[in-house]
């Protein structure tokens, strides 16, 4: 039986990690973009390989992809972003392929941050965004201390607005407590578990 397909979004420090978190201890298989980008950039990772062809610049000393690096080429040549993407976006899809292909549960959640920006929803049977009041939001970016004012609100910049995110969505994660975020959890793995009865009814 194919996999029921959750798709989890949401704007930056709205709890998506913590949330992804909760779904994998309620034995839901997760499947991170994030740590797949990260992995595949990491020294002997297939976008390394490529992109050390096409960006040798781009390259620490260790065969690994330098972000920082990169990110200068891109912000010098925005045609540099569209060759990244060109190469990139495929291995991850097939990194995500391989990922459903081996489940066998009745539901996997797909971690995709750009879940809407990239047109992801597609893949998906269903989306949950993590919503959390702007100010919440504000302050645990901040709180990390990675990460200036100006970089937040460069971030916030390419990400769809939450309201539109959780307009789109089928469920809709409400992470200003733990509690809070948890729950609903249960309550969306609940509904889904009921979709898929009523649809092999």
């Amino acid at each position: 039986m194919t996999p029921f397909r959750l798709g989890l979004t949401g704007s930056i420090g709205m709890g998506k990690s913590t949330t992804a978190a909760m779904f994998a201890a309620e034995g839901v298989p997760v499947w991170d973009a994030d740590a797949t980008v990260h992995r595949l950039y990491a020294a002997g990772g297939a976008a390394a390989q490529a992109l050390g062809r096409a960006f040798p610049q781009a390259m620490d000393a260790t065969g690994a992809v330098s972000r920082p690096a990169l990110r200068r080429l891109i912000a010098a040549d925005l045609g540099v972003l569209d060759r990244v993407n060109a190469i990139v976006h495929p291995l991850v899809a097939a990194d995500r392929a391989a990922f459903l292909a081996a489940q066998t549960a009745d539901i996997v959640l797909l971690d995709l941050p750009l879940l809407y920006e990239t047109g992801a929803e597609a893949a998906c049977d269903a989306v949950a965004v993590v919503s959390a009041p702007a100010e919440d939001q504000r302050a645990r970016v901040l709180a990390r201390g990675t990460m200036s004012e100006a970089e937040f609100a460069a971030i916030l910049a390419r990400q769809m607005p939450d309201a539109d995110k959780r307009a789109r969505a089928d469920y809709v994660i409400d992470t200003r407590t733990l509690d809070s975020a948890l729950a609903a959890v249960k309550d969306v793995l609940q509904d889904i578990r009921r979709r898929i009865a009523a649809a092999h009814a």
